[in-house]
């Protein structure tokens, strides 16, 4: 057991006695770095990161979403054997060009169809078969361990029911498809420890159906998806009102997880924790590896699971407890998305190309591929994180389980006060699976992350109580 020494026991935790802590090993001191600054959990990108970034094409981006956008309509009931509109025509297209990408990574990457028939719903009126677009690219070191990166290829017009006009669906959500499939060639002929899924879904906009059936197939094999990430309406940076945001991407990330049982509900209101859900851990991580100069933009975390009653295809997965987040674009302009392609007293509606921003699509797949790639080439999120509580104690004991990622180094501690959203301090604990600090477990939050040879750092566990 590692014991922090030279200092004294406290039970309330102020920003003096912090600083006494300073002859701790590894423990950062001094205030909370400010949102958008390198705080002290941040982690640089590395060479073959940059390098990656650098390969991401706003120009095939913007060819992707226009060849998207020219299928007419995606809209789920549209035809599926139509070779030139529909969406059974974007499916083809889409696989076509996936499997194409797939080429140069030597095997490595695998492209398939999952399909199956949707029973009739609320906006089903027939079995429909929905069919998702899934590329795999294998990790060579931990394969089973997973991270999905989606959008949807599904589109709609003003009336959801309406599968027969135009609906090209550039912003929603061609451009999040064009993303991923931006990601899947840049990554394909890269080695990456974990495996990577690059997905387009259909059916979102019916009910989110082909992400759900995806998150099930995950499920239903105990499939270690350890994030998660939907990219919907991300194609602009122009809000309606005319006002640009070019260098920030929102990602929202639920508090209370979807899939809680009581039983853990009962936990979480004992000990806290509604700001420390595995989705918020992910959306922190994101946030350090890359909301930096690498690619020059902000990630702004919203705490809510959506945008204020809709929903995404990150919830299928969060309702099977993967940690998910959606990422969408600063400011959505509303004349542009789920509207009829047409002109009223001179202003254009429809969600059209050229209300997209290409560059800044390409700058949300660079913060997608430093997220991913990171998550892959790091060690897995910690398991087994406990906070010791059978006595009574001014001190605070973790323990947890030791991973079996090749190149797994050690582990570090990290702490905040409670009003805080970041970690601000870091203790380097090496290669142990139990530490205890100096710290009383009722004033500050407590992680556990784990370190890889290259440097790069999980995503924080957070630690339940064990008696």
């Amino acid at each position: 057991m590692s014991q922090q020494t030279g200092t004294s026991r406290r039970t309330v935790l102020t920003a003096a006695a912090a600083a006494t802590t300073a002859g701790a090993v590894g423990l950062q001191t001094g205030p909370a770095v400010a949102r958008d600054g390198a705080g002290p959990t941040s982690q640089e990108p590395p060479r073959e990161l940059r390098a990656i970034l650098r390969e991401i094409d706003h120009r095939r981006i913007e060819a992707t979403v226009r060849r998207l956008a020219a299928f007419g309509t995606r809209h789920t009931l549209s035809s599926q054997d139509d070779p030139v509109r529909g969406i059974g025509a974007a499916r083809d297209w889409i696989l076509a060009e996936l499997r194409r990408h797939a080429r140069p990574s030597g095997g490595r990457m695998t492209v398939e169809l999952q399909s199956y028939v949707q029973e009739p719903g609320p906006r089903i009126p027939t079995p429909t078969r929905i069919t998702n677009v899934v590329a795999t690219l294998r990790g060579s070191a931990s394969p089973d361990r997973l991270y999905v990166v989606s959008g949807h290829y599904d589109s709609r017009a003003s009336d959801v029911m309406d599968f027969t006009s135009d609906a090209p669906g550039a912003d929603d959500d061609a451009s999040g498809v064009a993303l991923v499939m931006e990601l899947a060639r840049v990554m394909a002929t890269r080695r990456v420890a974990a495996t990577l899924v690059f997905a387009a879904v259909a059916g979102e906009e019916q009910g989110l159906f082909g992400a759900a059936h995806m998150a099930e197939r995950f499920k239903q094999r105990k499939a270690d998806v350890q994030g998660m990430f939907t990219n919907d309406i991300v194609g602009s940076s122009t809000a309606d009102d005319g006002t640009r945001d070019p260098r920030t991407i929102r990602l929202f990330a639920e508090g209370v997880p979807s899939s809680e049982t009581p039983e853990e509900a009962a936990v979480r209101r004992s000990v806290g924790g509604e700001n420390d859900s595995p989705a918020r851990q992910l959306a922190r991580f994101v946030k350090d590896v890359a909301a930096n100069d690498a690619t020059g933009m902000r990630v702004r975390v919203v705490y809510r699971r959506d945008r204020y009653l809709r929903g995404g295809d990150h919830i299928p997965f969060l309702e099977r407890a993967y940690p998910a987040a959606r990422f969408t674009e600063p400011a959505e302009d509303f004349a542009h998305q789920h509207q009829d392609v047409r002109v009223v007293d001179g202003k254009q509606y429809g969600d059209l190309p050229e209300f997209c921003d290409f560059p800044f699509v390409a700058r949300v797949a660079r913060v997608n591929a430093a997220a991913l790639w990171s998550l892959a080439q790091a060690p897995g999120t910690p398991r087994g994180a406990k906070i010791l509580t059978a006595a009574l104690t001014n001190e605070t004991e973790l323990v947890w389980e030791r991973g079996t990622d090749a190149g797994l180094t050690g582990y570090e501690v990290v702490w905040r006060e409670t009003t805080d959203t970041d970690w601000t301090h870091v203790i380097d604990v090496g290669d142990a699976t139990r530490h205890t600090v100096d710290l009383s477990k009722d004033n500050v939050f407590f992680g556990v992350r784990a370190v890889g040879r290259s440097g790069l750092r999980s995503p924080v566990a957070f630690p339940a109580p064990q008696r």
